[in-house]
């Protein structure tokens, strides 16, 4: 993990909260549910059962 030896100042802080900021926008507009959807078909098609 020599990422976090070589970012400086508040530019990891930065990009950490963008993540945690785009990530709860999407839980927010319930984009969760569409993605757990697609992977749940794409699993049930590989084994078979779907």
């Amino acid at each position: 993990m020599n990422f976090w030896k070589t970012c400086k100042g508040y530019a990891c802080l930065l990009g950490m909260f963008a993540g945690v900021l785009f990530l709860g926008l999407g839980v927010w507009q319930g984009q969760h549910e569409d993605i757990w959807k697609k992977a749940v078909m794409i699993c049930l098609e590989c084994i078979g059962i779907g």
